[in-house]
């Protein structure tokens, strides 16, 4: 994963329970990196310890860790300079869930190496949607789950994410069932 995943963890974790409980995730995740690199490509599996070490430090669960970082991750990302292409994939929830994989083709201008995900929307009516997840890396469901609720209140909608299919129980992708209502 690029730098800018990892960066995003470390303020989320500063911002919300300060510096001595990033060292504190740091040491126990076993990186001395205090900078990281947006554009620079770092292994899965730093991410994965960070959020393992996160997870053990705060007493949180890695799914309610990767939950909070989906929300954070909509206001990180629009904060760090793609608050812009952000606002061409959409005027609302549903139409940017829609072109999310559009974004990531565009993303792919900045991010060479970047593996994206894949998402399709199904099921469609005035208020609800289903929102597949396709992605080759495990365990970032939960992920998917805070950031559309990340983007329904960047979109000033009310969300309710409920997850219906599961790929770490046997599902070939996940699927999010999506209520919205502006």
């Amino acid at each position: 994963m690029y730098g800018l995943v990892n960066k995003a963890l470390q303020e989320m974790v500063c911002d919300h329970y300060g510096q001595n409980a990033w060292q504190a995730i740091k040491s126990l995740a076993q990186t001395e990196s205090d900078n990281f690199i947006s554009l620079e490509s770092y292994p899965d599996d730093l991410t994965h310890h960070l959020v393992r070490a996160t997870s053990q430090v705060l007493g949180i669960s890695s799914k309610e860790i990767m939950e909070d970082f989906g929300k954070y991750w909509v206001k990180f990302t629009g904060q760090e300079g793609y608050g812009e292409m952000m606002d061409l994939a959409g005027d609302d929830l549903p139409e940017f869930l829609g072109n999310l994989d559009d974004l990531h083709s565009r993303l792919g201008v900045i991010f060479p190496k970047m593996q994206p995900p894949s998402f399709q929307c199904s099921d469609q009516t005035t208020s609800t949607l289903n929102l597949h997840y396709y992605s080759h890396r495990q365990g970032m469901a939960p992920m998917i789950s805070g950031l559309v609720e990340g983007l329904g209140e960047k979109f000033d909608t009310s969300v309710e994410v409920t997850q219906v299919q599961n790929r770490s129980q046997g599902d070939d992708h996940d699927v999010f069932s999506v209520t919205y209502q502006s």
